[in-house]
């Protein structure tokens, strides 16, 4: 039955988003709508069928169910619906269903597309993908290194005389060249390798370059940040990084360059750490993290760009304490890789972390070799130090288990993946993460690709991990509310770890293993799906939007608790959110709820 509605500017005075609208505004929203009642059980509409406009529950209850049939929001009065269809063609992504009989209001489709447009406050109530956006920063040590970079390198070929490279350096008033073969950079030449390796060597001009030349210079991609070149600088000591693309140079970035912008607190710690002499001196440095992480939530650094700026500290913490360690120990007597796995290797790390990190060696060392042993618990000792506690579950070099050569950790791979029992799907969600620190980098590569491929064709053991995936649930209740933790410490609060960010990194790493993708951050590997055809436009932006939203309210609760002075965790009170917070946290996780059921039913990465 439909009617003209009675007395709706009251409802809509006291419903939000209504509220942010002038009272002009808000009549003539009451004099557009029309009442719709419906009996228990009766569909509202069905996905696919074209919308009328916005729902708006008067009275009863209604249930919201996917593709699947899978109850995602059970609403009450004062709850909005149908939102999102609108936002996209028209049509429903979801089925409604009158659960206890009930009256809606409707909002007619043309009316709703008319205050999207007007009221921005509106509008952001049904968009999440503005909401992370809440707060805007642009700081140029967050923004890509092209923005910085001299995109034409000045270059010489190896060659050529040291003379010829002087003259060039004068001519073009620039301290530095590119020795390349053609399109590729195979060294670097300075003012410095000029005066140090020729003038004070007393050594002839005519001397090629490729003699003084700084041969396989540390280089950067063009998706690297600022924010990489200048840590990079700072921690190796030097004043220019090439910028590559595949093999390819495409520019070069100068502390000359840098020298307008001012250096970041992440970089001051990076460039600390370096010149450290002891792990306590490291750890005088990393306890001022949290400081770190209040200025970048403060600043509205996007959550990504604050881990990763967090994560890059724990990085030069680790190749610092792997140097002192080779300073006592001396030469190591075969070729190593030091990988960090969990939230390090993911660049995720929060102002909550431990260590986890393995080690491996070059085939015929043996696992249990003294220097290696010695190295191991050289380097997690003094992590710990540095604030990065022991993992709990022993996920660390210093376990003989996590210090193999090439060919058992090859072996390990091979099992998990073969024989995916319960312990090995665990095992596999941890290694699956892993990503070189410090040593021979050729040790990971082809591990890295045989290992995708392999698993990625193995259907059961995909099977498992998609089941293994699935343990980790949005926090959201039979009614379709947010779900808290019934007892215990944290009792009436959310896990936002292991039912927030853990459910997206699960499925970020299935996309990865299915398209075969090396990305190992999380919101890097969701943007490779959807580019790769894994994820769908609209549900990748989904995806993203609700990965965003979760994990920058994460990083806003343990900002809080640092000013506050109590220690970060994970443990959201949603008490604490406002109603407008509230209502996106769980639009955000019914997005995974629907993206996880959807894996379960063999509908995505089939």
């Amino acid at each position: 039955m439909t009617r003209q509605p009675d007395d709706i500017p009251a409802l809509l005075r006291n419903t939000t988003p209504y509220t942010v609208l002038p009272p002009e505004r808000l009549e003539a929203c009451a004099a557009a709508m029309t009442a719709q009642s419906f009996a228990e059980d009766e569909i509202i509409y069905d996905r696919g069928q074209p919308l009328d406009g916005l729902y708006l529950i008067r009275s009863g209850s209604v249930e919201i169910t996917d593709a699947h049939g899978q109850t995602v929001s059970l609403l009450g009065a004062g709850n909005s619906f149908g939102e999102r269809g609108l936002s996209g063609d028209g049509r429903a992504v979801t089925t409604a269903r009158c659960v206890a009989r009930c009256e809606v209001l409707i909002l007619p489709a043309e009316v709703y597309a008319e205050l999207v447009a007007e009221f921005p406050e509106f509008e952001r109530f049904f968009s999440k993908r503005d909401l992370p956006q809440i707060r805007k920063e642009d700081d140029l040590s967050t923004r890509q290194i092209e923005v910085v970079m001299s995109a034409r390198p000045v270059t010489i070929a190896p060659e050529a005389t040291a003379q010829e490279a002087a003259r060039l350096m004068r001519e073009r008033r620039i301290s530095s060249l590119c020795v390349t073969r053609g399109d590729a950079i195979v060294g670097i030449l300075s003012v410095r390798d000029l005066s140090g390796k020729l003038v004070a060597e007393g050594r002839d001009p005519s001397t090629p370059v490729a003699e003084l030349m700084t041969p396989d210079p540390m280089v950067l991609p063009p998706s690297a940040i600022i924010s990489d070149a200048l840590h990079l600088m700072m921690e190796r000591r030097i004043a220019h990084v090439p910028v590559v693309a595949g093999d390819k140079l495409v520019g070069i970035v100068s502390q000359t360059d840098l020298m307008r912008m001012q250096s970041t607190t992440s970089s001051e710690l990076v460039a600390g750490i370096a010149r450290a002499g002891t792990a306590k001196e490291i750890a005088g440095l990393t306890a001022r993290i949290p400081e770190l992480l209040v200025q970048l939530v403060a600043g509205g650094r996007r959550h990504d760009i604050a881990t990763r700026l967090i994560t890059d500290i724990a990085d030069a913490a680790t190749r610092r304490l792997i140097r002192l360690a080779e300073e006592e120990l001396g030469p190591p007597p075969a070729r190593y890789l030091w990988l960090a796995c969990g939230s390090q290797g993911r660049r995720e790390q929060t102002g909550v972390s431990d260590q986890d990190n393995c080690l491996i060696l070059e085939d015929g060392t043996a696992p249990d070799h003294a220097y290696f042993r010695d190295l191991a618990q050289f380097v997690s000792d003094g992590l710990n130090t540095a604030g990065y506690v022991y993992c709990p579950g022993d996920m660390m070099a210093t376990n003989d288990r996590w210090r193999q050569p090439l060919s058992i950790w090859k072996k390990y791979f091979r099992g998990w993946i073969e024989t995916p029992n319960p312990e090995a799907q665990m095992l596999a969600s941890v290694m699956f993460d892993l990503r070189p620190i410090a040593g021979d980098t050729g040790l990971f590569g082809g591990l890295q690709r045989d290992t995708l491929e392999a698993a990625a064709k193995n259907s059961i053991f995909f099977g498992h991990m998609v089941s293994n995936s699935l343990k980790h649930s949005a926090p959201l209740g039979l009614l379709g509310g947010l779900a808290t933790i019934r007892s215990g410490e944290h009792k009436s609060r959310i896990d936002m770890k292991h039912n927030g960010v853990v459910p997206i990194v699960d499925l970020g790493r299935l996309f990865a293993l299915k398209g075969r993708l090396d990305a190992v951050n999380t919101r890097a590997r969701l943007e490779a799906a959807r580019a790769a055809g894994l994820l769908s436009s609209g549900g990748g932006a989904d995806l993203l939007d609700a990965y965003d939203l979760i994990a920058s309210l994460r990083l806003e609760h343990q900002a809080g608790q640092i000013r506050s002075g109590a220690a970060p965790d994970n443990y959201l009170p949603p008490a604490g959110l406002s109603d407008f917070e509230r209502s996106h946290l769980r639009n955000a996780f019914v997005v995974v709820k629907t993206m996880q059921s959807a894996l379960g039913h063999g509908n995505i990465l089939t």
